[in-house]
């Protein structure tokens, strides 16, 4: 402890993170050997800081004998991609329009660029990470993915963009008890051969369901799940969501956000949390404290 009058850390710096060590003990204990698949995106994806700061939480999660598994996206990387070969990501209801050729950047940049970074910082950081697609022990298997047309008539198809249509947990589960972090790029292969790009938000979701998962973690670039007011929405129920729908209270840009993490609510994941990934830490501080950053979706 630093004497008063001396440079460096105040006299309460010592005892604030003992406090924060010993709020965090009874969360370690109650999470030890539990599954926590994280969805990772947003900011936390492209600030240097915060990436490095996200691999360190993934890696001390799985030090103090919980099991992370992550799930990237990476929209702005595969954005700066296709704009280098002069095309233009398209988008209907917030899906990517994948014809062939985008498919093959949106799987050289998922499946390789992206994946190896997350990779490689879990690593560092003192983890032993493992990158995989869906594609790998075909653990995902996917079908097209066809929108209903708001305006009627048929279906909207966007190309090689797929659902989920089966998850086998052996992949993932050989390599939790083997003491390596998984992590899922969100591409996937059909019965017929076809390489699809799927939602990151829907892979984490449904693969927090198969895994049964304690958690389901989403870093977002807001708060968490807000009110018409601007006030952060937390211990929430599948039930509370709905009537907040039907009042308006949760609407517009917030809806399709929650929308993976409320399937996997009613499938029986026990808890869902939509954080802010712009907070440092913000993961260690939604699973290992009292408050979190974020908004918490309970089962029920």
């Amino acid at each position: 402890m630093n004497a008063p009058g001396h440079s460096g850390a105040p006299v309460s710096a010592p005892a604030e993170k003992a406090r924060i060590l010993a709020e965090a003990l009874p969360y370690i204990k109650r999470f030890h050997g539990r599954t926590i698949v994280v969805k990772y995106g947003g900011n936390a994806m492209t600030d240097e800081v915060l990436k490095k700061d996200f691999a360190h939480d993934v890696a001390l999660l799985k030090l103090v004998g919980m099991n992370p598994v992550v799930v990237h996206g990476g929209g702005p990387q595969i954005e700066t991609a296709l704009a280098r070969m002069g095309k233009k990501g398209e988008f209907i209801q917030g899906m990517r329009v994948t014809d062939a050729e985008t498919m093959d950047i949106v799987e050289m940049v998922l499946g390789g660029q992206v994946n190896k970074e997350v990779v490689e910082l879990i690593n560092q950081a003192g983890g032993k990470a493992v990158g995989l697609t869906g594609q790998d022990g075909s653990f995902i298997r996917a079908r097209k993915m066809l929108l209903p047309n708001a305006g009627g008539g048929a279906k909207l198809d966007l190309g090689q963009v797929g659902e989920i249509e089966a998850i086998d947990p052996a992949v993932i589960a050989a390599l939790e008890v083997a003491g390596f972090i998984p992590v899922v790029a969100p591409i996937a292969t059909g019965a017929d051969g076809t390489t699809y790009n799927i939602n990151a938000d829907l892979v984490a979701g449904k693969l927090a369901e198969v895994l049964r998962a304690e958690k389901l973690v989403v870093l977002t670039n807001t708060p968490g799940v807000l009110d018409r007011n601007g006030k952060l929405l937390t211990g929430l129920t599948p039930r509370k969501i709905d009537d907040l729908v039907e009042k308006g209270v949760i609407s517009g840009g917030m809806l399709p956000k929650i929308g993976s993490v409320l399937d996997a609510a009613r499938a029986g994941v026990k808890a869902c949390h939509i954080i802010d990934g712009r907070v440092p830490h913000a993961l260690l501080l939604e699973v290992l404290t009292d408050d979190g950053v974020g908004t918490l979706i309970r089962s029920k």
